[in-house]
C-alpha cells in the first residue's frame, strides 16, 4: 500500500462522508455567511471534503508517475474513486434540487458507459484505454461545477452571475464529447456485434 494507493483509499473513505454532509437537516450546525450568501455549515463542510478528495485526485496520480508507484490496484481503484466521488455529489444535488435531474442522467450514463468500455478492451485486447484531454477537462469542470455548485455560487452572488450553473453546461459539453470519442477510439471492440 505505497502512498497514492493510501491517497486512493482516503478519497473512497470522505466520499461516505460527504454524503452523510448533505443529508444531514441544513440548520443542524447553523449556517455562515459569506459575500451576502448563507450556507448551511453541514453543506460548506461537505464542500471542504470534497475539496480534499479532487485535491487527493491530483496528487495521487502524480506521486505515483514521478515515483514509478503505478500498480494494477492504483490503476482500479483511482478511476472508481473518481467516478463515485462525482455521481455521489451530481445525485446529491439533483436530491436537493441544485441539478437538473437529466443533466445528471447524462453524466451517469457517460461514466458507466465508458467504464464498461474499458472493461471490454482491457478484457479482449489488453488495452487500456488513457484519458485523453477532452476526458481531462471533463473531470476538471465537474469539479469545479460541483464545488461553486455545493457552495451556491458564493463568490459571485454580488456581481450575479451563475458560475456553477455555467461551468455545469459546460462539464456536460465535455462529459457528452468525451464519451463520444472514447467509444470512436474504442469502435474496434464492437465489430464482432455487426457481421
Amino acid at each position: 500500500m505505497n502512498l497514492p494507493n493510501k491517497l486512493t483509499v482516503m478519497r473512497l473513505i470522505i466520499i461516505p462522508f460527504f454524503l452523510i454532509l448533505m443529508v444531514l437537516p441544513m440548520g443542524i450546525w447553523g449556517s455562515v455567511s459569506f459575500g451576502g450568501a448563507t450556507i448551511p455549515a453541514t453543506e460548506l463542510w461537505a464542500t471542504i471534503l470534497f475539496i480534499i478528495a479532487t485535491l487527493t485526485d491530483n496528487l495521487d496520480g502524480r506521486i505515483a508517475r514521478k515515483n514509478h508507484l503505478v500498480t494494477n490496484f492504483g490503476k482500479f481503484a483511482d478511476p472508481l474513486a473518481d467516478k463515485i466521488l462525482v455521481m455521489t455529489a451530481f445525485v446529491v444535488l439533483t436530491g436537493i434540487g441544485t441539478v437538473p435531474a437529466w443533466v445528471t442522467a447524462i453524466i451517469l450514463w457517460r461514466e458507466l458507459a465508458v467504464t464498461g468500455l474499458r472493461l471490454l478492451l482491457v478484457e479482449q485486447s489488453g488495452i487500456v484505454l488513457a484519458a485523453k484531454m477532452p476526458g481531462k477537462i471533463k473531470t476538471t469542470t465537474q469539479f469545479i461545477a460541483i464545488i461553486f455548485l455545493l457552495l451556491h455560487n458564493v463568490f459571485f452572488t454580488l456581481i450575479h452571475v451563475p458560475f456553477g450553473e455555467i461551468m455545469l453546461y459546460i462539464c456536460l459539453f465535455f462529459t457528452i464529447y468525451s464519451g463520444v470519442d472514447y467509444f470512436y477510439q474504442g469502435r474496434d471492440v464492437f465489430k464482432d456485434g455487426f457481421k
